[in-house]
């Protein structure tokens, strides 16, 4: 059942973010995979496209060196067309209100209802020395 939840917000997030380019491709019965030595304290966005949906996925180390993920979507501003993020140094800044956080609000639903990227949980992630798994 996580798996079906992660594949359709997967999906929902990728209206959003038509303009992914060299995205890995990958269906519902594979996985995105993001090698850990590309995690750092600076946000990195990771395109992928799942079942022909261009779609990205964030993720970044907190101050305490764990990985934080989430959809490069913003809960409140995705109507706007321009509710995805970037990174500014270790802040990262939303694209329709400006509103900036840390890499300890990524992953964890701080501001119910506000600008908040949508998170991708230990539930539905697998972190091993190596890599980060989300299917």
């Amino acid at each position: 059942m996580k798996k079906k939840i992660t594949a359709v917000l997967l999906a929902a997030s990728a209206l959003l973010l038509s303009g992914c380019s060299s995205a890995p491709a990958v269906s519902e019965t594979q996985s995105l995979v993001i090698p850990l030595e590309t995690v750092s304290e600076t946000a990195s966005f990771y395109p992928v496209t799942v079942d022909g949906t261009k779609m990205e996925v964030l993720a970044v180390l907190d101050g305490s060196g764990n990985v934080r993920t989430a959809f490069n979507t913003c809960e409140s501003c995705y109507d706007s067309g321009n509710g995805r993020y970037t990174a500014d140094g270790t802040e990262i800044v939303c694209g329709n209100c400006g509103f900036r956080f840390t890499a300890e609000e990524v992953g964890v639903q701080t501001r119910r209802g506000g600008c908040n990227p949508y998170p991708i949980t230990d539930e539905n992630r697998t972190v091993t020395e190596t890599a980060v798994e989300i299917p």
